[in-house]
């Protein structure tokens, strides 16, 4: 399977597979395909299903598979970026909710929680996030754009919430309460971060979509 990325910051992935191909996503993120290949609709059981659906993903997943060769296209559901990222059996990727588009190869996914429950209920990143392992590609869209960093075993990164898109799975995610009153009050950065721990690499989102969503929202309130 080859692919490229397109559309600047209206992102699209073009997948070409080969006779007896196959790539997987989420219900809904087909946006074109040639004809010759066939949509299957799976839950992949009730435990997978409901985990999905507890992170706001789709509770049901396409398998694409080419009967001939062609092309299919799967295009971001927000103005931001598309990275593909390589899975290998020592290297598992976690996600947060949204951010799949799709995968190609031998990758399996499961919910994972946070260690620790603050981290889930006020890091912004949520409490389930997804882990993506086995080996292939998968392909994640970013809201806004997206800043890839490396971290050293023990090297921190502090991300206001709502803000990290992305790690390995040897990186660690915890939150830190904001401290000083007057920085809680009049700093607008909210009550808590997140901060990551490495080794690993991590991608953090120029413009979560739910900060945007609040901000229209304080505009359309204004407006009436």
């Amino acid at each position: 399977m080859n692919y490229r990325i397109e559309g600047d910051n209206l992102p699209v992935v073009k997948c070409a597979l080969e006779a007896g191909e196959r790539i997987q996503c989420e219900a809904g993120a087909m946006a074109w395909m040639d004809d010759g290949i066939q949509m299957q609709t799976e839950a992949g059981g009730l435990g997978k299903m409901f985990g999905r659906a507890f992170t706001g993903e789709s509770m049901f997943m396409n398998n694409y598979i080419a009967n001939k060769a062609g092309e299919i296209v799967f295009a971001s559901k927000f103005p931001g970026s598309i990275r593909a990222l390589e899975i290998t059996p020592d290297k598992s990727i976690v996600v947060q909710k949204g951010a799949y588009l799709a995968t190609f190869g031998n990758v399996s996914s499961e919910v994972v929680f946070q260690k620790k429950i603050a981290g889930g209920f006020f890091g912004g990143e949520g409490f389930l996030m997804r882990k993506f392992s086995g080996a292939g590609l998968i392909f994640l869209e970013i809201d806004g754009s997206a800043h890839e960093y490396t971290l050293a075993p023990g090297e921190r990164k502090i991300i206001d919430t709502g803000y990290l898109a992305a790690m390995d799975e040897s990186c660690t995610m915890n939150v830190e309460t904001v401290k000083g009153v007057a920085n809680v009050l009049f700093g607008g950065e909210g009550l808590f971060n997140t901060v990551v721990t490495g080794p690993g690499k991590i991608i953090i989102q120029s413009m979560p979509i739910a900060n945007t969503a609040a901000m229209l929202r304080s505009y359309i309130g204004t407006s009436n």
